[in-house]
């Protein structure tokens, strides 16, 4: 277990999740700067423990970047 100085347990920040903090209400497809966010550096989807996503917000996520994937807006791989 992680103690700090005072030997009192450290709680682990817990990540929110960036839609519902924004208020956005919709995820574009179209925004390749935003989804290229929620992916890894080999172009898969990032899990939502990482992401720090909600459960519906991580859907909508992955339903986007496959949509952009598919118009090439984002790469299915990275060489």
């Amino acid at each position: 277990m992680i103690t700090n100085k005072n030997n009192s347990p450290l709680a682990p920040k817990k990540k929110q999740c960036h839609f519902c903090v924004n208020n956005v209400e919709v995820i574009d497809y179209k925004d390749a700067q935003t989804l290229r966010r929620f992916t890894s550096s080999y172009a898969k989807i990032a899990p939502r423990k990482r992401s720090g996503l909600c459960a519906k917000h991580q859907r909508k996520v992955a339903t986007a970047i496959k949509r952009a994937r598919i118009m090439a807006l984002l790469p299915f791989t990275n060489h």
